[in-house]
């Protein structure tokens, strides 16, 4: 698997003012480019956050969920109460199910969790279409990127990925931030950022879609053990240290997947790192803050009532790390108190135990 593309990141809009009107997400765009219609699969968090950008974009978008009578409530409440209540959703969105899903979509968005890709895209009507990844992990039985699970899965796709730190509440706000988009051919990754792009979220295009994608997937690990810092009382100075060598190995893993070091560096890499690795809002660090304190992940995973991705993708990276021996403890760490091994003050002082060793960046 390899990416030849050089460009990882390019802003949509060069001549727009990032600090001009950052309070609302009124459209950049005079217009959009044609009548488009989208449809964003999964009715949680995440992809009520997407669509209520799109929306507030005038795109003639649809929100499709796989239960019916949530769906049922989003339409006539036209309020997510179960995921991200507070927000109600534009005239210009429809809802739909997936055993009846819309016609005539231009894009599909996927933004369910990671188990339910594969089963999603299968949904999805016959012949070449575009699909645009938003769902961060891998397939925990497979432990392949999403990419390819759905590349495998519909042969004539176009695929591209969007990513970047966007905690979902956040974004639903208008609280400025920025993501990535990214397909194989520059091109697109350039028009189906349009659709998204406003003055509270800010989009960049670029070719690395394997790049981005790890990237995505490997900052929920990196968060749960962030989490397990300030859980256990350490310092700034440890959660630092931890977050650098950590996005090292973020690098050393997605360039065995074929992606380019410099997009680990960018808004889909440390900037996702960042945002996911500090907030209280992120699931993630949650699970990892959980850990810390001495609950049990069984609580811990049903208190947050939601998927939080860097669980199952932590075992999924473990087995990859072994399989093709590569260097990261922090990921095989979070792995083993995951999954019970180890506990949280263990894993920290394994860390500490291990020998000099050069920095790596510079080598």
């Amino acid at each position: 698997m390899t990416s030849p593309h050089k460009k990882t990141e390019t802003s949509a809009d060069p001549t727009s003012n990032p600090n001009d009107g950052l309070s609302t997400t009124t459209p950049i765009m005079a217009k959009l480019p044609g009548e488009m219609t989208m449809a964003v699969l999964g009715a949680g968090s995440w992809g009520t956050a997407l669509t209520l950008i799109l929306a507030r974009n005038g795109v003639s978008v649809h929100i499709v969920g796989h239960d019916p009578e949530h769906v049922a409530e989003l339409e006539s409440r036209r309020e997510n109460m179960r995921f991200l209540p507070g927000f109600l959703l534009p005239k210009e969105v429809g809802f739909a199910t997936f055993e009846a899903l819309p016609s005539g979509v231009d894009v599909w968005v996927v933004a369910v969790p990671s188990h339910a890709v594969r089963s999603v895209v299968q949904k999805l009507p016959a012949g070449p279409s575009t699909i645009l990844l938003a769902s961060k992990g891998l397939e925990a039985h497979s432990d392949q990127i999403l990419s390819d699970v759905i590349q495998s899965e519909r042969p004539d796709a176009t695929v591209g990925v969007l990513s970047g730190p966007n905690l979902a509440m956040e974004l639903a706000r208008g609280v400025p931030t920025a993501a990535v988009i990214a397909f194989a051919q520059r091109e697109l990754a350039e028009q189906w950022s349009r659709p998204f792009h406003c003055r509270s979220f800010r989009l960049f295009w670029g070719t690395d879609v394997i790049g981005i994608e790890v990237a995505g997937a490997l900052k929920n690990v990196l968060a749960i053990a962030a989490g397990m810092s300030d859980g256990l009382g350490f310092g700034d100075n440890t959660k630092g240290a931890l977050l650098a060598r950590g996005l090292h190995e973020m690098t050393l893993i997605g360039q065995h997947f074929g992606a380019q070091r410099e997009t680990f560096y960018g808004i889909a890499g440390v900037g996702d790192l960042f945002a996911t690795a500090s907030s209280k809002l992120s699931r993630n660090y949650r699970v990892g803050y959980g850990l810390g304190q001495g609950q049990s992940l069984h609580d811990i995973l049903h208190d947050l009532g939601q998927v939080a991705e860097g669980v199952s993708t932590s075992e999924s990276v473990a087995r990859i790390l072994r399989k093709n021996q590569i260097h990261a403890p922090i990921h095989l760490l979070v792995e083993s108190v995951i999954r019970g091994q180890m506990s949280p003050l263990r894993a920290v002082e394994r860390l500490m135990e291990q020998q000099p060793r050069s920095d790596g960046y510079l080598d």
